[in-house]
Parts: structure tokens; C-alpha cells; sequence
């Protein structure tokens, strides 16, 4: 007997959870560009109901520029690709990492007030490595698209030059902490920089531009 499963559209004819494909399939059926999936229990299919859709479904990934594929070839994969974002009117920030291959989100943290995006992406760089030091990833590459983020993870310290307030205090302790992680820790990992230009937008990219 197929157990029971529960349904969570987000953008259909009707968005909610339903307890049956029937159901889900009725709001799905004809939309353009729904978002649905099916999960196990009633609770993970509410939570993932409030939470949205960005942290439970694969982005479809864009096509990668082949014109400079003799210089360049093809991103590495299985690897993690990270990014960073800051909002000039709200200076909110947040990053991410996630699966090149796949578009899944392996973590994600924010949103942060009053940092910047290279601050985001130096973070998000530190938080791969250690995810993969925890994993046993060793051997899994790391993509970003910001020089100067991996100029700081070699470094070992940011260069930042935002000026510290009670705001973004947190943002500042988060950046001690991944500076001291860097100066204790060694890593196998490379970290490879995302030729933008040749392959699009960095798979972990937020779609501000």
C-alpha cells in the first residue's frame, strides 16, 4: 500500500497543502510556472507551506555559454557554488551555497542588516568549507564569482572597510568567526572562480541584478 503523502502548492490556481494528488493536480494543471511538491507527513508540508518554495525546490538551471568553451570548459561537477547579496535600498544581506550541478540549496543565512555583498560572499565561501570539512567533502571544489572574497579566504581576514554599529554587530561576530575558523582550520578544498561571462550567473546567484 503507496503511503500518504501531502501536497504544498505554492503558485497554482489555488495555493495551500492538499492530501491528495487529485487535489494538487487540479491547481497545477494549466497554470504557467506552478510550484508544488509532495512531502511526507502534514507537518513538514505546512512548515514548507510558510517557509516558500525557495528552500524546497531545484531552481531549473540556465544554459552555459559555450563560445569560450576551449579556454574555459565546463564547471566541475559535483562542487558547491556560493554568492552573496546585499539590497542598496533596504541593506539587507544574505548568501547562500548550493549544488552546481542541481540548484539544490545545501544552506543559507540572513537576511543580516547593514553588510555588504562582499562581506555575504566571504562568509558564504568560509560556511562551504567548513560544511564540507564536517561532511568529509574534501575533495569537492568550491565556485564563487568574487575575487575579493577569495582573495580574504586566502588571506585569512577580510578587508572590509564597513564601518562597525550596533546593527550589524552580528554580521561583525559571524566575520571574527570565520576568520578565526580559516586561522585554525586547513582545508583541501579548491576554490575556483565562476567565469560569468562564459557560463552565465553563478548557480547560487539571488537574481537581484
Amino acid at each position: 500500500m503507496a503511503k500518504k503523502k501531502y501536497y504544498v502548492v505554492w503558485k497554482g490556481h489555488q495555493s495551500g497543502v492538499f492530501d491528495s494528488w487529485d487535489e494538487c493536480k487540479k491547481q497545477v494543471e494549466g497554470y504557467k510556472s506552478p510550484e508544488y511538491k509532495s512531502f511526507p507527513d502534514l507537518e513538514t508540508a505546512k512548515y514548507a507551506f510558510e517557509k516558500g518554495s525557495e528552500d524546497f525546490l531545484v531552481k531549473k538551471p540556465h544554459p552555459f555559454k559555450m563560445i569560450m568553451d576551449g579556454l574555459y570548459g565546463q564547471p566541475v561537477v559535483p562542487s558547491i557554488s556560493v554568492d552573496g547579496a546585499c539590497s542598496g535600498k533596504t541593506r539587507l544581506a544574505e548568501y547562500q551555497g548550493v549544488d552546481t550541478e542541481t540548484y539544490t540549496v545545501v544552506f543559507k543565512a540572513g537576511p543580516f542588516v547593514d553588510a555588504t555583498s562582499n562581506i555575504m560572499e566571504f562568509l558564504a565561501l568560509v560556511h562551504a568549507l567548513a560544511f564540507c570539512k564536517q561532511k568529509g567533502l574534501d575533495d569537492v571544489p568550491i565556485y564563487s564569482d568574487s575575487v575579493n572574497a577569495m582573495k580574504w579566504v586566502k588571506a585569512k581576514k577580510t578587508g572590509t572597510k564597513l564601518e562597525k554599529t550596533e546593527h550589524n554587530q552580528p554580521v561583525f561576530e559571524l566575520i571574527t568567526r570565520a576568520e578565526k575558523w580559516l586561522q585554525k582550520n586547513t582545508y583541501a578544498n579548491k576554490i575556483l572562480k565562476w567565469e560569468t561571462q562564459t557560463w552565465g550567473e553563478i548557480p547560487a546567484d539571488f537574481g537581484r541584478k
